[in-house]
């Protein structure tokens, strides 16, 4: 399914709109059907954050947007689509532990002290003056949103200040870490930090006979191993290299033993009764073709061993 791309470019300028710190963020409008969500981020490590919006303070939540890098420090979203200007919004917060926050939902607050903080897609910004985000819709294809990822990325790099101090060097900024998608069949079983493939690699190859596909580039399959399963002959009815049948019985003088014949599909051939001898040969022309057969033998007059024997082709 072709997926549509939705960007919109947001300003925000720490001078007019103070930012609350996460798990606290600020929800601010200026009219015309416009929220402006903003957060300083001071944890060490954040895997997601989700920002959703509902018509209830508690309840009926809809992700709108999952941000590109949750380790920017300060970013936020532009809701141009707001249906209602008293809706609530929240935002998910996942941690690298695996420990997920839920915001306290809030209505945004009308802010009156600037009404520059949306730039239209055709207006042009100096670069000195304005630090772009772009804003990625959830409904990207997940190869797209990484490419633009590494777009931003690279345009911060750029945007860093080309005078440092000739003592300190300026560190370069993390990477966002990247997840694989673990699944069995159609079903999602886990999702692996890429930091850990080698060792999950290592543990499926080295301790199981499973098997690794990578459907895409984010995405690995785990084919269950299935073994063959191998026909064990029975030790007391058997055929033999020849092709006939041998039936090898003990206490034979003690015991009565009988063997009933069936066709593999259960047809009922001829049965052998009272048999006095440890080890008879049944000649295989008894059988009129060569394939699989049936045999049911009888201890005392009940069932012993339920089992089957091959006659292969002269």
């Amino acid at each position: 399914m072709t997926r549509i791309v939705s960007l919109a470019l947001l300003l925000l300028s720490l001078n007019s709109l103070a930012q609350d710190t996460l798990p606290k963020f600020s929800a601010y409008t200026r009219g015309n059907d416009k929220v402006i969500i903003g957060w300083t981020n001071t944890y060490p490590k954040v895997s997601q954050i989700s920002i959703q919006r509902s018509f209830d303070s508690l309840k009926l939540f809809k992700t709108i947007l999952t941000v590109p890098d949750p380790m920017v420090p300060q970013n936020g979203y532009l809701d141009a689509k707001g249906t209602n200007p008293k809706m609530f919004y929240r935002l998910f917060i996942v941690l690298d532990s695996g420990k997920y926050v839920f915001t306290q939902s809030q209505r945004p607050h009308y802010d009156t002290t600037s009404h520059s903080a949306y730039v239209p897609k055709t207006e042009v910004m100096p670069e000195n003056n304005v630090r772009q985000r772009v804003v990625i819709a959830e409904n990207m294809a997940p190869k797209e949103a990484e490419l633009l990822k590494e777009k931003i990325q690279e345009a911060t790099r750029k945007e860093e200040p080309k005078t440092v101090s000739p003592v300190e060097k300026p560190k370069p900024a993390p990477e966002p870490e990247r997840f694989f998608i673990i699944k069995r069949r159609d079903s999602v079983i886990r999702l692996l930090p890429a930091k850990q493939l080698g060792r999950f690699r290592d543990s499926i190859v080295l301790r199981t006979r499973d098997t690794m596909t990578f459907r895409n580039s984010d995405t690995i399959l785990l084919k269950p191993f299935i073994p063959k399963a191998v026909f064990k002959p029975s030790r007391f009815v058997y055929s033999d290299n020849t092709g006939n049948v041998v039936i090898q019985l003990p206490d034979v003088k003690t015991k009565n033993f009988a063997v009933k014949f069936f066709e593999d599909d259960g047809t009922f051939l001829f049965e052998v009764k009272q048999i006095k001898e440890p080890y008879l040969v049944v000649d295989k022309t008894n059988f009129l073709h060569a394939g699989w057969f049936k045999f049911e033998l009888l201890e005392d007059g009940k069932e012993k061993e339920l089992h089957k024997f091959f006659i292969p082709k002269d």
